[in-house]
């Protein structure tokens, strides 16, 4: 593999282990979804969905022969994921979901420390736009989340102040991005889009927790999550194209 092919592969995976951190949330918040009884058959679909992007990005980052210290931190994730998935095997009630939450936060930060070790390695510095687009993804799900456990009724300790940060840190990282050095028509546009569906998620954020409010939140996190999704996937290829 040359150097150019080799940070071409280091964009990726990238792209791919950081969605390790929305994949985590993702999964905490159908499992919550479930337990609420909130849109049941999306919640289904999105779980399904979550677990089968886990088992494609295992398979994208096996086909590379990465270095010792990198290949640890993909075993590492690959570890916090099967504990997470031995977890989804109980029926969702309060307390299973306060254990799937808690581990799903803790793959989360396996998966963000992954993350950062995979862009330490890669020598262009606008690898850290992959990653904060990345990032996007996964506060998108996050704030969900933390939307449906504070619904379940849970004794669910910070979630409230988590909610607050991640909505300021969506919106200063959507205002980096848009100032960012690297852009091109299409990443301009998905970052208009992105604004646009901030404010219908924001919106449906501050409800009542009510079969509306639930349903809202649930539908607009998911519309983020393909935006911002896509737009992660457009800094991943200018990236590649910068790397030549």
């Amino acid at each position: 593999m040359s150097a150019a092919q080799a940070q071409i592969a280091v964009s990726t995976a990238i792209n791919r282990i950081a969605r390790y951190r929305a994949l985590s949330q993702r999964i905490a918040k159908a499992y919550a979804q479930m337990q609420l009884a909130v849109l049941p058959d999306q919640a289904t679909s999105v779980m399904a969905s979550a677990r089968k992007l886990v088992r494609s990005g295992f398979e994208d980052l096996a086909s590379v022969p990465w270095p010792a210290d990198l290949a640890q931190q993909i075993t590492e994730v690959h570890k916090s994921v099967d504990t997470l998935e031995a977890l989804l095997v109980m029926p969702p009630t309060v307390q299973s979901v306060a254990a799937v939450a808690a581990q799903a936060d803790r793959m989360l930060a396996v998966a963000n420390t992954a993350t950062e070790a995979f862009e330490k390695s890669s020598k262009a510095s606008t690898a850290k736009l992959v990653n904060l687009a990345g990032r996007q993804r996964a506060l998108s799900q996050r704030l969900a989340k933390n939307y449906f456990l504070l619904a379940t009724g849970g004794d669910f300790k910070g979630a409230r102040a988590q909610l607050a940060s991640d909505a300021d840190e969506f919106h200063k990282a959507m205002a980096t991005l848009a100032s960012a050095p690297l852009s091109t028509p299409a990443i301009r546009d998905e970052l208009a889009l992105g604004d646009g569906q901030w404010l219908f998620f924001s919106a449906a954020l501050q409800r009542k927790a009510d079969a509306r409010g639930l349903a809202d939140v649930a539908t607009t996190s998911e519309r983020l999550l393909e935006v911002t999704d896509r737009l992660t996937n457009l800094y991943d290829a200018a990236l590649k194209q910068v790397l030549g």
